[in-house]
């Protein structure tokens, strides 16, 4: 068995995972509120505890990964939005894993994409759909997470390269944005990055410089949803369904700033083999994701457009890719190094 870890700011997603003719299984997932607890391992102990006798003796773990936001270096990483230092070698004494490994959760997304059936993944436009190439992955979330995925010609696989591209500076594009840029500057007294306008922070972001610096209507109604309800659900909600013109909005210009940077990510890497865009927020709005506004963003690259109209652009709908590619990078990484694969075994047993 393997035991996998997504771990955000907010919440820390867990599953145990198993293979079946070689394709990854995850037999059981459990979210929880990543600020009631202190450390890592009393997660993971309320998870493994919540097991059935019957789990408990055959289902024993033999691997481990989680994907967590921010930088691994020399298997320790200090946590963006939570007071939890880890350590892959104290976290495998503590959990009595042997085989343990921390890597970034973009890294963690673009393992997980090999392991997708077709379903879990929405094209948003083909491009050139039998090229293959280098692979740009962004994703959306409570933050904005990058990464690059390599090709290897002669693995015929992808290699995921973590990086921090959400946090470089956000370029404004049009007289609209420049207007953005200039408010959030004087609201957080500071340089603003990608992160600050895509990603869920960033629709409230965007939602405050329309209602407080262009003076857009925010209804009594949708003031109260605001404040009682989740206010990146409220703005996607009223803005796919067209019953708030400020949410709209707020979308329509969170739509062109993605568009913009993926279309950058794909530059920077040339990826012939497409973008995925991650996260919770694209699943969320696809309707705004089709309206145009992200594809124009995207091709908006001048003498360069051509090229732009010849990749793919994906949308990962399965909001558990993190989780299946730290258990497919624990279960590889583990087989080099003990010599015995679990997903091998599972074809030799079908």
């Amino acid at each position: 068995m393997i035991l996998a870890g997504d771990v955000g700011g907010t919440k820390v997603h867990l599953a145990l995972c198993t293979f079946n003719e070689g394709k990854l299984v995850i037999v059981r997932d459990q979210k929880f509120p990543a600020t009631e607890f202190k450390s890592l391992q009393d997660v993971v102990a309320a998870f493994l505890g919540k097991k059935d006798d019957a789990e408990k003796v055959e289902h024993e773990v033999v691997a481990a990964c989680f994907g967590c936001p921010g930088p691994v270096r020399d298997g320790k990483i200090q946590l963006t939005n939570l007071p939890w230092n880890l350590d892959t070698r104290e976290l495998s004494k503590l959990l009595q894993i042997e085989h343990l490994f921390l890597i970034n959760d973009l890294e963690a997304n673009g393992y997980g994409i090999a392991e997708l059936p077709p379903e879990s993944i929405f094209t948003l436009f083909d491009g050139d759909r039998a090229a293959i190439g280098h692979r740009a992955l962004i994703s959306a979330g409570t933050g904005l997470g990058e990464a690059q995925l390599i090709w290897n010609p002669t693995s015929r696989r992808f290699l995921p390269l973590a990086s921090e591209g959400g946090h470089a500076d956000f370029a404004a594009r049009t007289p609209l944005e420049i207007e953005m840029l200039q408010f959030l500057i004087q609201k957080m007294n500071g340089r603003i990055s990608w992160e600050r306008v895509i990603s869920g922070l960033g629709l409230q972001n965007i939602y405050s410089f329309l209602r407080d610096g262009k003076k857009m209507e925010e209804p009594d109604w949708l003031r109260e949803r605001m404040e009682k309800e989740d206010p990146n659900a409220v703005i996607g909600t009223c803005g796919e369904d067209g019953s708030s013109e400020l949410c709209a909005k707020t979308l329509d210009i969170f739509a062109g700033a993605f568009g913009a940077e993926a279309g950058n990510s794909a530059l920077k890497l040339l990826a012939a083999g497409g973008v995925y865009l991650g996260g919770g927020v694209a699943p969320k709005i696809l309707k705004t994701m089709q309206n145009g506004t992200f594809r124009q963003a995207f091709l908006d690259k001048g003498r360069l457009s051509p090229l732009l109209h010849t990749i793919p652009v994906r949308i990962i709908l399965e909001q558990r890719c993190a989780l299946m590619g730290a258990a497919a990078y624990a279960e590889q990484r583990a087989a080099e190094i003990s010599g015995r694969s679990e997903r091998v075994a599972s074809r030799s047993a079908g």
